[in-house]
């Protein structure tokens, strides 16, 4: 039972959230705030009283935007692209790329983590103030700052990194292999929610993923679980969740977003849903494309084309195409969409897409700027990572950024605590050989 402190903040988010669903909210926000500024406060039957007044609401007709969460609606509503791409890579390239991908997002990932959660300024401050700039390796570890490094991430700072620490950025990675080889294409919803709940710890998932396994145990499954009292179902948590769908479907974007769908639906709504299915569409064409923007166009093939992702995506790749440098990019990506949360999931991959378009396929500078645009800064990281480490591909990719992993990734999942990436590769590989040999 939730105390009235939690139900009060489920009532913020959850008016936040609505409003962006194109919901009218004012009357209700006036009188919550009214009512808890008040001696007395909302005892519990009030409160759950507005969540439902909440629910029952409906958009308003100027709310432009369609934005579907079921997978026949979402590809109703999808612009044309290509839904198979013809694969010309052989087998050992395959798994190159594969391998490439893993050590691209753990790299990535690692570079984001010390700042994760800060803006963009704060993170050139302390660049600045640790002489670091322009960033050119991992975030250093100093002294004196005003604020300093988030504590728990010395793991993941300049000459500490000794293997991948744990994040759920790639827990949920090695979890969405683990469902591949237990299910295999096939899997389901309920699969996915039954391997949280068997392989998953609780504490070590956060805001939607957090609302959907509290659910799960309560007996709600997918897709209720994803919607009861989840004012986080558009956030990123979904998005970070893409990559073992796409490294499963070489050339086959259609395939990787269905996959993600599935997988999504657990915890996701609308644009949260959307985000993993870009990215995973993303990086099945990755395997096939060389060029950055029809990557990104692929992976906009898949989602609803009047969604608010797919708006900002487009923004965001005419932006990058029009000004001069990155920064200003930034600036207008910040000045749109900057009032998301920090870990929604629209501001997020426009930053993603940022950082691709301007360092075209450099790896090095996909990171950083990923990393350097702010925010959810080591899921950017990841998701940058991942996409430019599976175009070029493991033996492409710098040592400086990839050997100091030294082939080691701790993970939460149960029974693989600690990975081998390479194996974590092979293991990746064996499933895109059965698709690619079934699709032939």
């Amino acid at each position: 039972m939730a105390t009235p402190k939690e139900l009060t903040d489920l009532i913020r988010y959850e008016i936040v959230q609505r409003r962006e669903e194109g919901y009218k909210v004012e009357a209700i926000e006036e009188r919550v705030e009214r009512a808890l500024k008040g001696s007395d406060g909302l005892g519990e039957p009030e409160l759950y009283a507005i969540l439902r007044e909440l629910e029952s609401l409906q958009p308003t007709e100027s709310f432009s935007y369609v934005e579907p969460s079921t997978l026949d609606d979402i590809r109703a509503e999808r612009p044309d692209g290509p839904r198979r791409m013809e694969l010309n890579l052989a087998d050992a390239k395959v798994l190159d790329r594969i391998h490439g991908a893993w050590l691209g997002r753990a790299a990535g990932c690692a570079l984001g983590k010390p700042v994760e959660g800060w803006p963009k300024g704060h993170i050139d401050g302390y660049l600045q103030f640790a002489e670091a700039l322009p960033l050119d390796d991992y975030i250093p570890l100093v002294e004196g700052h005003p604020e300093g490094l988030r504590p728990h991430s010395a793991d993941c700072t300049r000459g500490m990194i000794h293997y991948m620490p744990r994040d759920d950025d790639m827990d949920y990675t090695v979890l969405g292999l683990h469902v591949l080889e237990s299910y295999g294409l096939d899997f389901t919803s309920y699969n996915v929610a039954d391997t949280w709940l068997n392989r998953l710890p609780y504490h070590l998932v956060y805001t939607a993923e957090r609302a959907a396994y509290r659910n799960l145990v309560n007996n709600l499954w997918p897709p209720e679980s994803a919607t009861h009292h989840n004012p986080w179902r558009e956030w990123i948590g979904a998005q970070i969740r893409a990559d073992s769908w796409g490294y499963a479907a070489p050339g086959w974007p259609e395939k990787a977003a269905e996959l993600a769908f599935r997988d999504a639906a657990v915890s996701h709504v609308k644009n949260g849903i959307y985000g993993e299915m870009f990215v995973a569409a993303m990086l099945a064409a990755a395997f096939v494309t060389s060029d950055v923007e029809q990557v990104i166009k692929t992976g906009l093939s898949e989602i609803p084309r009047d969604c608010r992702l797919a708006e900002a995506v487009r923004d965001t790749v005419e932006w990058s195409k029009e000004l001069t440098d990155w920064e200003q990019t930034w600036a207008k990506i910040n000045e749109k969409y900057g009032h998301y949360h920090v870990v929604h999931t629209i501001n997020n991959a426009a930053l993603v897409v940022m950082a691709l378009m301007s360092a075209q396929r450099d790896y090095e500078t996909s990171i950083v700027l990923a990393v350097r645009g702010g925010w959810d800064t080591d899921c950017n990281g990841a998701t940058a990572g991942s996409v430019c480490g599976l175009m070029l591909g493991a033996a492409a990719l710098p040592d400086k950024w990839v050997g100091v992993l030294n082939d080691r990734l701790i993970s939460a999942i149960r029974e693989f605590n600690e990975c081998r990436i390479s194996d974590l590769a092979r293991r990746s590989h064996e499933i895109a050989k059965k698709v690619i040999a079934d699709a032939t």
